[in-house]
């Protein structure tokens, strides 16, 4: 799902810039893959839509900060006189992308939108994101997809404090963050597990810089399937983040393509096991232009059980142990059991 009125968002001089899409789509098409995808259709998500999970004044906000011109919500997020319309659009196209998983239109999808949307709280657009993409799919999965369960898993570098306060509190939504801890926006510690009826139900590895490829397969494999196998749910949104690779400026994970992909095969099993394979890859970061054109395709070529040869290679620094976090976590959460 890609919809070119997103690159209308207009950032200016920003890492969060319209040359994002731009760059992958480019690349998916010149590799070969964008040919071997179907093309879903864009829509702008309603009032309603985002009202499910924004509170109406922070919708006002955006809105009427685009038609007086745009300006500036905090010092990240930026609003320019198409950036309402962008956002509804991107917000839109997740739930688009999310209809055609659940009647069957196609088996998994992946949604190619910006602004990105993991940040935004129900209260607060921050951190590059003006309305949650992934959460109000997530609600509109619940109220009209005709699902009980959601699962939400998050790979990007930044812990997605906006979802987590839309959903903490909501039994039906499972919430499994990986990322990088103590970091922007210093949310995520692994005591943070959701609140009144939702509690248990978030589920957050804090991860020191350097993880890793290593690292991330061993938590994929020993938290987050385990995790989505015991809540059983019946579709699956990911937040996928490519902020993680070795050569991003904003963060050191050191993952690598190849790591990516190895993500995209554990969540592609899980989903399959679980829902039918119902499973929608929603783009948030990712801020070096050839690593994330890179790491998309090595994502969408693992889904299409494709090859890639991934010409940025690993990381070059040594990757740390993170066998403590997981049994931490694992033991805190009873997954180990």
């Amino acid at each position: 799902m890609f919809d070119p009125v997103c690159l209308k968002h207009d950032t200016g001089d920003h890492p969060e810039s319209a040359q994002r899409l731009i760059g992958l789509m480019e690349h998916l098409k010149g590799s070969g893959l964008l040919a071997e995808m179907c093309p879903l259709p864009p829509e702008a998500a309603t009032l309603r839509d985002l009202a499910r999970v924004h509170s109406p004044a922070m919708i006002d906000r955006v809105r009427n900060l685009a038609e007086s011109g745009g300006g500036y919500i905090d010092l990240d997020t930026v609003v320019s006189a198409d950036s309402y319309e962008a956002a509804a659009r991107a917000a839109g196209g997740t739930i688009s992308a999310t209809r055609a998983v659940l009647t069957g239109a196609v088996t998994m999808a992946f949604v190619f939108v910006r602004p990105p949307g993991h940040h935004a709280t129900r209260e607060r657009s921050m951190g590059f994101c003006l309305f949650n993409n992934v959460a109000v799919a997530a609600a509109w999965a619940l109220e009209q997809g005709g699902v009980s369960r959601v699962a939400i898993v998050d790979y990007d570098v930044h812990h997605g404090n906006g979802t987590q306060d839309i959903v903490g509190g909501d039994a039906r939504v499972l919430y499994i963050s990986t990322h990088q801890y103590p970091y922007y926006p210093g949310t995520g510690h692994w005591r943070e597990t959701g609140v009144g009826e939702g509690e248990g139900t978030c589920i957050n590895v804090p991860l020191p810089p350097n993880t890793g490829d290593k690292g991330f397969a061993q938590i994929y494999e020993r938290i987050v399937v385990p995790a989505l196998e015991r809540f059983g749910p019946e579709l699956i949104l990911i937040s996928s983040g490519f902020d993680g690779h070795w050569a991003d400026p904003l963060a050191w994970m050191l993952l690598s393509v190849e790591g990516y992909r190895r993500v995209a095969s554990l969540l592609q099993y899980a989903a399959q096991r679980l829902c039918a394979g119902r499973a929608v890859f929603v783009l948030e970061g990712g801020y070096h232009l050839q690593a994330l054109a890179h790491s998309v395709a090595g994502t969408v070529s693992e889904l299409l059980g494709r090859p890639y040869q991934d010409p940025l290679g690993p990381a070059r620094e040594p990757e740390v142990d993170v066998q403590g976090i997981i049994r931490r976590v694992a033991r805190f959460h009873r997954l180990d059991e």
